[in-house]
């Protein structure tokens, strides 16, 4: 029969030292550009498990300010991101937002680390909730962790660091077939590639000479509230929540499946998207809806164009190079397509398609194996299931 693990705080399991930057201003450049990396919350935050690089350097004057961890130090965020870890690669100093976790003697820093990890939402609801949410030494010591015995703390951190392996290969896969994609709408959707055509010049086209306005209304009679949408960068078309939607839906702009819309105050930070849902849905009055004309725009083909950078700095511009606050149809409307007939338009959005799906195949089974470690991790990490152990290993 097991023993259940004993709670010790954290003191007891590492030595917490706070990260320095004495400097003021904070922003003074003349302690920094140098070749000393200077870790931040973010880089902690992106590095997933190794950090393997750094955003920002500082010169010898800037390290007489701020102070150096070994390579190998375990780093967490207690200001912006609270609670996210990553062990360095290199040496490397850091301001008072990240704090060094050096484990002590007779326990494991691989076990330290996925310890951590597991407790981000318990240390991050420790945080002060001020100008910007910030954790202290004085909150992040006594907090608790489960301690097996070593040997179990070992095998525990080699099953967990095994799974954190395989999603980082599939991060590596990920971030190279987004790489793939990018290249692929580089040349496809700007005639650097060519699929069929038979050589057919493309011509810069008007957006509305092949798209149009949708300006339909629900009406007092028509869908209803579970069918309001809208607009994000991230996910496309999706559920509003309840609170956000208005008493009356009879203004309600109707958006049929393959149709776009997006917010007129947002479309410059990506809010635009096609309705890929099997059915009509509802988007907020205030949005721009439009559709492509079926005998010359493909809609999987501009979904693809304006992921583009070349979209985003027409948007960004206005077209004319002034900044817009708003962008309506007829805003749109003058920006000029790199368009071939729309048989190529379709077989290349068919390559795009594939290769976007494959993407999104590789997301999946990173959100899948994420989920299955969480689970894992609270298994093995509270005690609720134990290793079993070699003989050797246990003297």
């Amino acid at each position: 029969m097991y023993e259940p693990y004993v709670k010790l705080p954290l003191s007891k399991v590492a030595r917490i030292e706070r990260g320095k930057f004495s400097a003021r201003p904070r922003n003074d450049p003349k302690y920094y550009g140098g070749e000393i990396p200077f870790l931040q919350t973010g880089d902690i935050a992106r590095a997933g498990r190794i950090i393997q690089g750094w955003t920002q350097t500082l010169n010898e004057l800037g390290l007489g300010v701020s102070k150096m961890f070994p390579r190998g130090t375990i780093f967490m965020s207690i200001a912006a991101n609270i609670g996210d870890v990553a062990i360095s690669g290199f040496d490397a100093a850091c301001p008072d937002s990240v704090v060094a976790v050096k484990p002590r003697n007779g326990f494991d820093p691989e076990w330290i680390f996925q310890s951590l990890k597991f407790s981000k939402n318990d240390l991050a609801a420790l945080s002060t909730q001020n100008a910007q949410a910030n954790l202290s030494l004085e909150k992040i010591e006594p907090f608790k962790l489960p301690v097996p015995p070593l040997p179990e703390q070992r095998k525990i951190a080699e099953i967990l660091r095994t799974w954190d392996e395989a999603l980082e290969k599939l991060a590596a896969l990920r971030a190279a077939k987004e790489r793939r994609l990018s290249a692929l709408r580089a040349a496809l959707l700007f005639g650097r590639l060519r699929l069929g055509g038979r050589g057919h010049k493309w011509v810069p086209t008007r957006l509305d000479a092949v798209t149009h306005e949708l300006t339909k209304r629900n009406g007092a009679k028509g869908l209803g509230r579970d069918f309001v949408m809208g607009i994000t960068k991230a996910e496309g078309v999706v559920p509003m929540r309840e609170q956000t939607i208005a008493g009356d839906i009879s203004r309600y702009k109707r958006l049929p499946p393959r149709a776009f819309a997006y917010n007129p105050m947002r479309i410059n930070v990506g809010s635009i998207a096609m309705n890929e849902r099997g059915g009509e849905v509802l988007v907020s009055p205030d949005y721009v809806v439009f559709a492509c004309n079926p005998d010359g725009l493909d809609p999987d083909y501009l979904d693809h164009l304006r992921k583009t950078s070349w979209w985003g700095h027409y948007i960004n511009s206005g077209g004319s190079g002034s900044v817009r606050q708003r962008t309506y149809y007829d805003d749109l409307a003058a920006l000029k397509l790199p368009l071939p007939e729309l048989d190529e338009q379709k077989a290349i959005a068919a390559v795009l398609n594939t290769a976007r799906d494959d993407l999104a195949a590789t997301k999946r089974e990173i959100e899948a194996l994420t989920r299955q470690k969480r689970g894992l991790m609270q298994k093995l990490l509270t005690g609720e299931w134990r290793v079993a152990l070699s003989r050797d290993k246990e003297q």
